[in-house]
């Protein structure tokens, strides 16, 4: 509570630097995504979203 995802993210790669993520927001693509992408997080997933996007994004990072 009080903090957004890239804040949490920061603080996710604090205690595990090699995190892996993807980014879902019902917003438009902003700064803080392409902060957040910059630190290592994979891609950006617009909702509403299909379950194939999502999946796919997902195996991507894993591979990544």
């Amino acid at each position: 509570p009080g903090i957004d995802g890239l804040e949490t993210y920061q603080r996710v790669l604090q205690i595990h630097p090699k995190q892996k993520a993807i980014l879902v927001s019902g917003f438009s693509e902003t700064n803080r995504v392409r902060e957040a992408q910059r630190l290592g997080a994979g891609a950006y997933i617009k909702k509403p979203y299909a379950m194939e996007t999502i999946g796919m994004a997902i195996r991507d990072e894993l591979n990544r």
